[in-house]
């Protein structure tokens, strides 16, 4: 689903929010209940159905679901003041309601954001400053549905823009270019990372250049 709002493109197969030309990270949490939402707009959704869909079969307060609906509005650029895109819906949970259509192949916000990233066919999920896990767990940032793939498989730390990846004790080992990792190695633009059966590829995505007018 890719879905054009304001300022901003949501893209769930690249599995990043853009607005202004730029990523904005979310957490693993923050970005699907924004995709919920989305989904479902403009329909209310009741606080305890996205509860359950955030933290299924685990008891978390509303304190929570707030303090994640508070991450969604300031990466959106909503502000107390101004609910321009999720709107409260009183003793009962939230709507987006801003002015939203889905982007077509001619409508899309054009080159990727710049930035680190992983690689897995069509789909790429850019990665956060700081810890970014990798398994088939749905708090993962890079969620790989596989059963050779461990809950929480492969950590990758970017500090800076440079990548270290940490097995995570997983059950089939993490291979960075054929290596198992037994410690933490940097990666490299172009690495191949092997979780289980499946082989991503770690990229770094400069921003593009200003067209250069040529002369005639």
């Amino acid at each position: 689903m890719r879905v054009v709002f304001g300022e901003c493109e949501f893209d769930s197969g690249r599995r990043v929010l853009i607005r202004r030309g730029r990523a904005i990270p979310l957490s693993p949490k923050a970005f699907q209940l924004l995709e919920l939402l989305l989904d479902r707009r403009p329909e209310a959704v009741a606080k305890r159905e996205l509860l359950d869909h955030l933290w299924p079969e685990t008891f978390v307060s509303d304190a929570s679901l707030h303090n994640l609906m508070a991450e969604v509005r300031a990466a959106v650029g909503d502000t107390p003041t101004m609910a321009r895109f999720i709107r409260t819906v009183p003793r009962y949970g939230y709507a987006f309601h801003g002015d939203a259509r889905l982007a077509s192949a001619d409508t899309a916000s054009g080159p990727h954001p710049s930035g680190a990233r992983l690689v897995l066919g069509s789909r790429e999920w850019l990665l956060s400053e700081g810890s970014n896990l990798v398994g088939r767990d749905r708090d993962c940032l890079v969620r790989i549905d596989s059963t050779t793939v461990s809950r929480q498989h492969v950590r990758i730390e970017l500090t800076n823009n440079e990548a270290t990846a940490e097995d995570l004790g997983s059950k089939n080992g993490t291979l960075v270019n054929g290596q198992r990792v037994a410690t933490q190695i940097v990666l490299k633009d172009g690495d191949q990372v092997q979780i289980g059966s499946v082989t991503l590829t770690y990229r770094i995505l400069d921003s593009l250049p200003s067209t250069v007018t040529r002369l005639a």
